[in-house]
Order: structure tokens, then C-alpha cells, then sequence
């Protein structure tokens, strides 16, 4: 059975050592008076949580997975889930960096995403079903009525109840507009919904007293199209206005999904045959407030491949130095034993290091986003929200599309590494694999995020969102300029800076003439700005490390050799991106349809 460890020194040199991030927060007002310490202690209780409690009982709830009971619509997760959420809850943990207004910590999203990494690491399926509460919380919280506020938020900040996104349908996936899900509006209010959803993640589960899903139908005089689509809560029990729960309500799970991995969380098919539902903003406006879950999601989706990404690493590293295989090509290195450990192989080191590698690069651009995103929230001033609000955007789909990617080229390494024992359940690897496929697939596939980053998040506005990234990136490069110890990191830098830019250009050029130029480079392009995005970090961590070489700590060695690694092994791979991305349309539309 694999084994996890939590990352804490990594997550405390990210955090405290490159991005300094307590200075940062304590600028922002709810955060004033937060320190390293808190921050520390947090993160290792929370470690201490995933290790122990639920990591032991992800491989068996891989194995079991979910059971429907079709006469009665209720599903029960496998053996250990329920008392683990128990357990999450008497934590506190569902609460961290919810609003004390609604009985939450308060601590910054920052926390709350170092302490979700560690749980993805420990067990991704079980993660999902709190994980997508916190989406749910965040729409409601931006968008809710004060009596939805006061009804529901403090039931989800206390993990009490759970939520849901609802919104594939049969027909369609990622076009919403192409939904068919009705609402009737009521004399009292509210309104009868009726419809199905498929790919419901925790659609029903018996870990909570109650779920609260959120909705996307189509009112009777809606418009056609992504125009016409309203948001509504519709809880599992209906709820009193008190806050009791009420009688069952008419959405239920007709069917569970048989997955290639994530076999613990329940992937439901939804009916809903007249449930009851409240608006959640405006009639037709229901899209723009779902975003709010859709991109806390986004952000989620590239923590959960990180968290595989890191604890297929720590367990292909464990078996690498302990599997005997052959002698070292240049003699042995272990002449007392019957052959040498396989990681003195060069090829199984660069299997590693590229794990290592992608996870620490994920790491320190998951924490800069999520910073991002406080300061976006709880900034006082409008400039630096604006700006907050801006990078985030240009950043979502580049974490979600790139470290799942990544996630899944690590995974598969790391399963190598194994040899015929990585594809054998019990060591637990050929799970990290599947678990990490749906990662690049739902909350919208990477190929959308890559349209998203590209014809939207750059070309939408002439690239100024990119620029002002660069201009960070710039500055920086200009700072090190003089440094001569740092000159192996920073001239790839400034040669990808200058690439990005022309490659940019010319593409929005090809999009002028023909739009269908930025879905044949959109894939390349968002690799492309993903290295360089890395590039920047690991650059950022070698300067730090490069400072506190001397110091004995042989942290800092590993971290200039895995920010070496990725820079001779990884980044080079941008070459090939940039040829791929300017051979444009034609290569992929000139054959005839018939033909294929």
C-alpha cells in the first residue's frame, strides 16, 4: 500500500521563503494579524489529518467504490468514508477559510488550497466530496440572497451539509446553452424543476445530513442559448425556514457512473422530477453566477493533480531506492548487494525528476494564483483587486490545463518506474494513474481551458493580461540581469519571454483572418505559457536557494537540482511547441471528412 508525507517543507519555502507571503496577506484587512506560525501549525495538523486518517483508506475505497440502492436512490460510500468525514468535521477543517460571519476561521483561500493539495495527495475521491462544497459556499456567497446566506452558509461552512455543481446534461457537455433542464415558476416563489444531469461528482452520498445542489435550468420564456439559464438551489431535503429540514425533495440518483478511476466518489446520474429550487441571482444571469463555482473548481482540478503528482513521486522514489536491477552502466554502486537499486539509472532519475520537478513547479504557481485570488476578494483597494481579478483569470486555466497534463505525464513515470508492479493494484501507483486521467477532462477539458487562455484570456484584449504578467517576469530578469550565478536560469527565461511575445502576435494575426487558427495552436500555446509561467517560479526558488546554499541545508541543493533539471530537460520541450503551434490550420483541415 502506498505511503504519504506531507510536503510541509516545500509548502513553507514556497510560502515563506519565495513569495513571502505573510507580508503580503497582512496588507489585506481580514488578514492583518496573520503570522508564519499560524500558518505552520495549520498546515501541519492539517497533514498530520490526511496521513493518518483518510490516505489508509484510499486504496480500499478504490477497490469498493460506491453502491446504489436503486430501490430506495441512496448511495453509500465505501467502508471508513463516513467516520473519516466525522473526524474532518470535529477538525474544524470544513470551515478554514469560510467567512466568521457564517462560522468560519476566516484564514485566507491560500491555507485552505495548501491544506486541499495534501488531501488530493491522500486520497482524491474522498477529497471531492467536501472539496465541492467549497465551490458551492463561494457562489452562494457572492450571489445568495441574505435569507439564502443565512440559511444555508453556515450548514456548508460546518461541512454539516455538502454541495454540488449540477450542470451536464446527456446532449451536452462543456455548451451549456445547450441544456434542456425546465423551471416552473410557483405562486410561492420557488420552482418545480425538472430535468436530468449526468456526472454529478458526491451527488448523493450519506456522509451529510443534507446536499445542497446547485442548478442550471431554462425558465419557460428563456431565451435560446447561453443567454436564457438560471441558477437555482435545490437541496436534497427541503429546508424549513428555520433551518430544519424539511420533507425529501424530488431529485435523486438514478444511475451511478463506472469509471476508469476516482471509483470511491459517486458519479451520479440526477433526475429531478419537479424538485423544488430558489434563484440563486437573476432570471438568465444563472451562468455568470455559477462561474464563481466553476472557477473555484478550475483552481481545485489543478490541486488535485498536484497532490497526485507529489505522492506518486514520494512513492516511485521510495521503490527506486530500494528495487535491485541490474548494474549502473559506468560499474557497481552497490557492490555488496546482488545488483544496484534502479535509481542509479539515468533513466529512471529523469522519470523522478520530471515528477519532481512538476510538482514543485505546481506548487509555487498554485500558491501565487490563490494569493492572487485573496487579494482579489479582500483587498481594499479597487486597483490592486482589478489587477488580483486579471491575473487570476489569465492563470485559472493555465493551472488547470497544464499541471493536469503534467500530472498525468508524472503519474504514467512514476507508474514506470514500478516496472510490472506499478500496473498491480496493491502498491497503489496504476490508481494514482486513473485517478489522474479525469483530471485533464472535467470542469471543462484542457483543450477548452486552452481556447479560454488564448482567443479570450489573451487575444480577447490584445494580450494586455499577458503583458503585465511579462512585465513581472521582465522585471525580474532585469533584476538578475548582473547575477552571474543566476545567468542558467534567467537567459532561457528571457529567451521564452521574447518567443512568447512573437509567437502571441502572429497568432493573433492568423485568428484575424481565420478564428479556426486559434483551435489549431490554442493546446501548444497554453503549454508554451505554462513552461514559461514554471520557468519564471523555478527561477524565482533558484535565486532564494542559490542565497541559502551555504547554509548546510541540503534543501536548498535539492532545489537547485531540480530547477537545473527542468531547465536542460523540461523547458526545452517549448521548442517543439512553438514549430507545432505555427503550422496552423491546414495540416489538420485539409483532408476531406470521408477520408478519415
Amino acid at each position: 500500500m502506498p505511503s504519504y508525507t506531507p510536503p510541509l517543507r516545500d509548502m513553507q519555502f514556497v510560502l515563506h521563503e519565495v513569495l513571502n507571503v505573510v507580508d503580503e496577506l497582512k496588507m489585506l484587512p481580514p488578514y492583518a494579524d496573520i503570522d508564519a506560525d499560524t500558518i505552520n501549525a495549520v498546515l501541519e495538523e492539517g497533514g498530520k489529518f490526511c496521513a493518518e486518517v483518510i490516505a489508509p483508506i484510499n486504496l480500499s475505497g478504490d477497490k469498493e467504490g460506491c453502491q446504489l440502492d436503486k430501490t430506495t436512490h441512496e448511495v453509500t460510500t465505501p467502508k471508513g468514508f463516513k467516520e473519516a468525514y466525522q473526524t474532518y468535521i470535529d477538525g474544524g477543517w470544513a470551515a478554514l477559510a469560510c467567512d466568521p460571519a457564517y462560522g468560519g476561521q476566516g484564514l485566507p483561500l491560500l491555507v485552505n488550497q495548501c491544506f486541499y493539495e495534501m488531501l488530493n495527495s491522500a486520497n482524491q475521491a474522498w477529497t471531492m466530496y467536501p472539496g465541492l462544497s467549497h465551490g458551492a459556499y463561494e457562489c452562494l456567497h457572492a450571489h445568495g440572497t441574505d435569507e439564502q446566506k443565512k440559511l444555508y452558509l453556515p450548514k456548508l461552512t460546518n461541512g454539516q451539509w455538502t454541495g454540488t455543481m449540477c450542470l451536464t446534461e446527456p446532449h451536452c457537455g462543456t455548451d451549456l446553452g445547450l441544456l434542456r433542464t425546465k423551471a416552473e415558476p410557483q405562486a410561492d416563489g420557488t420552482y418545480k424543476i425538472t430535468g436530468q444531469k449526468i456526472f454529478i461528482s458526491a451527488g448523493e452520498h450519506q456522509l451529510a445530513e443534507n446536499i445542497v445542489h446547485l442548478v442550471l435550468a431554462r425558465l419557460p420564456d428563456a431565451p435560446a442559448g447561453s443567454k436564457g439559464i438560471s441558477l437555482f438551489i435545490v437541496p436534497k431535503f427541503n429546508v424549513n425556514a428555520d433551518g430544519s429540514l424539511g420533507e425529501r425533495n424530488g431529485i435523486f440518483c438514478s444511475g451511478l457512473e463506472h469509471k476508469m478511476g476516482i471509483h470511491a466518489n459517486s458519479t451520479c446520474q440526477m433526475t429531478l422530477d419537479g424538485a423544488i429550487g430558489t434563484m440563486v441571482g437573476q432570471p438568465n444571469k444563472g451562468l455568470a453566477a455559477m462561474f464563481v463555482m466553476m472557477n473555484t473548481a478550475r483552481l481545485g482540478v489543478g490541486n488535485q493533480s498536484l497532490g497526485l503528482t507529489e505522492v506518486a513521486y514520494q512513492n516511485a522514489v521510495a521503490y527506486a531506492k530500494d528495487r535491485l536491477q541490474m548494474r549502473s552502466l559506468s560499474g557497481p554502486k552497490a557492490p555488496d548487494k546482488p545488483a544496484d537499486p534502479i535509481i542509479v539509472h539515468p533513466d529512471v532519475r529523469k522519470m523522478l525528476l520530471t515528477a519532481r520537478a512538476y510538482a514543485e513547479g505546481a506548487r509555487a504557481l498554485q500558491a501565487y494564483t490563490v494569493l492572487q485570488a485573496d487579494k482579489s476578494i479582500s483587498s481594499d483597494d479597487e486597483d490592486e483587486r482589478k489587477e488580483a481579478e486579471a491575473e487570476l483569470a489569465l492563470l485559472t486555466p493555465i493551472i488547470k490545463a497544464f499541471i493536469t497534463d503534467n500530472g498525468w505525464i508524472a503519474t504514467s513515470h512514476c507508474m514506470q518506474v514500478y516496472g510490472g508492479h506499478g500496473f498491480i493494484h496493491e502498491w497503489g501507483m496504476e490508481q494514482f494513474v486513473r485517478d489522474a486521467r479525469i483530471n485533464m477532462i472535467y470542469e471543462g477539458t484542457n483543450t477548452i481551458q486552452s481556447l479560454d487562455l488564448l482567443g479570450r484570456k489573451v487575444l480577447g484584449n490584445n494580450g494586455a493580461t499577458l503583458k503585465k504578467f511579462g512585465k513581472k517576469i521582465a522585471a525580474f530578469i532585469e533584476e538578475e540581469g548582473t547575477n552571474e550565478a543566476m545567468q542558467e536560469f534567467i537567459n532561457p527565461l528571457a529567451d521564452l519571454g521574447d518567443k512568447v511575445n512573437k509567437l502571441t502576435q502572429e497568432l493573433g494575426m492568423k485568428a484575424f483572418g481565420n478564428p479556426d487558427e486559434v483551435g489549431a495552436a490554442a493546446v501548444d500555446y497554453l503549454r508554451v505559457v505554462g513552461h514559461m509561467t514554471f520557468a519564471y517560479f523555478f527561477a524565482r526558488m533558484a535565486k532564494v536557494a542559490l542565497e541559502k546554499e551555504g547554509s548546510g541545508d541540503p534543501f536548498y541543493r535539492a532545489k537547485l537540482a531540480t530547477a537545473r533539471f527542468y531547465f536542460a530537460k523540461l523547458l526545452p520541450e517549448t521548442a517543439s511547441l512553438i514549430r507545432t503551434a505555427r503550422a496552423g490550420l491546414k495540416p489538420l483541415m485539409e483532408m476531406d471528412e470521408a477520408l478519415f
